[in-house]
């Protein structure tokens, strides 16, 4: 996924004749994005709890969804839908309503599901991995304020005067989800060595399963409150 997202971006920046390039500010793009990645966050927090409870393969499904969905709010920053959101109060008031709905429903499920947790017994059910991808992308998309956050930060790593916006911003977003996807990735992938220990106390489960309300709860909330 993150070869597939780099392989793009420098197709794109070749293609675009890069001595034209402002290499400065696109350095100090990736450095903002990657701070940004580590910082915690609901995002970086969902996968590590998705890597935690069903392992490192179901975490990166889970980044690859969030991930993708940020092509989304690409999309709607560079050819102006995110402005309109901006704009529109009851458009936005009824975006992250169902985002929040959505996590709320999540947070139901899994209130509903049993407390023990095995890893590797089928006794209990699990989430594949294309519904976890499912899942990250629905929420990454259902959440308003990455694309206000994709407005306010991309315009100003704008780096060609002559390039067109729309292609400069769709090489913005590719670059951030390639930094985000390397970064979150590395997260899913040290957090499921945890799956060994988890799989030795078996009470672990009943501590994740509130863990996860609370995340699913507690972003639901960040969404529904969020401010343009």
């Amino acid at each position: 996924m993150l070869i597939t997202y780099s392989n793009f971006v420098f197709l794109i920046l070749f293609l675009l004749k890069l001595n034209t390039l402002n290499y400065d500010l696109l350095f100090s793009f990736v450095i903002a994005t990657s701070v940004l990645a580590i910082s915690p966050g609901p995002d970086n927090i969902y996968v590590l709890m998705q890597s935690i409870v069903n392992g490192k393969k179901f975490g990166l499904a889970t980044v690859a969804g969030l991930i993708s969905g940020c092509l989304i709010h690409t999309s709607l920053v560079a050819f102006g839908v995110s402005a309109i959101i901006k704009e529109n109060d009851s458009l936005f008031f009824i975006i992250k309503l169902f985002g929040a709905l959505y996590l709320l429903y999540l947070a139901y499920k899994v209130f509903r599901a049993k407390a023990e947790l095995s890893l590797t017994s089928g006794d209990i059910p699990k989430k594949s991995m294309t519904q976890l991808f499912k899942q990250g992308f629905i929420m990454n998309v259902l959440n308003p304020k990455v694309s206000i956050f994709f407005l306010a930060f991309f315009p100003g790593f704008l780096f060609n005067d002559s390039m067109s916006t729309v292609l400069q911003f769709y090489v913005l977003g590719l670059l951030f989800m390639s930094v985000s996807a390397f970064i979150f990735s590395t997260i899913a992938i040290l957090a499921g060595s945890i799956s060994e220990y988890i799989m030795q106390h078996k009470r672990t489960g009943l501590y994740l399963k509130w863990l996860q309300i609370i995340v699913f709860i507690g972003i639901a909330i960040l969404i529904f409150t969020s401010k343009k």
